[in-house]
């Protein structure tokens, strides 16, 4: 003798799941066309950080690998970029470190500012709480390794006490 076997799911509840599942579907396809504006200018100007402090390749490297996709005017977009709402978070974070600081504007800053944003650099770097955590788990490049961090410091450090002198 078989037995019956409840369906898991009626007709009416399976008609609701799949109605969800293509409203869904068809949201997420229509915010892939509402993309935020790429943070690409292709410019390397005189007030960038590095040619403004005569940068040896060292330091540069370091800040183009750990800083500036979040802290210039050219940022390298990882594939995931174009899928929203990636696309979003991330210009988000770039929003936002740039308003932080910005190393392809460096050299508008005040002097004053620009000690501040040195003591900041330091600051952060030596407490790891740059470049982030959410940054690096991603960009493995991006993980500065102690080397780096005294070369870095020690340069900024440098440039810090020369501006201070200047003052």
């Amino acid at each position: 003798m078989a037995r019956y076997r409840k369906p898991l799911l009626n007709n009416a509840a399976m008609s609701k799941r799949k109605m969800i599942l293509l409203i869904l579907f068809i949201l997420f396809a229509a915010i892939q066309f509402i993309r935020p504006a790429k943070n690409i200018n292709g410019i390397v100007t005189a007030a960038r950080f590095s040619s403004l402090y005569n940068a040896p390749d060292s330091i540069e490297h370091i800040l183009q690998m750990a800083c500036y996709d979040c802290h210039s005017n050219n940022t390298r977009y990882p594939w995931y970029a174009d899928i929203q709402p990636a696309g979003w978070l991330l210009q988000s974070h770039i929003t936002k470190g740039k308003s932080e600081l910005n190393f392809d504007e460096f050299a508008s800053y005040s002097a004053r500012r620009r000690i501040s944003k040195l003591k900041s650099i330091m600051s952060q770097v030596n407490d790891e709480e740059m470049p982030l955590r959410s940054y690096t788990w991603i960009h493995k490049d991006a993980r500065l390794s102690d080397d780096q961090k005294k070369i870095l410091l020690a340069w900024v450090k440098e440039t810090m006490d020369s501006l201070t002198a200047k003052q």
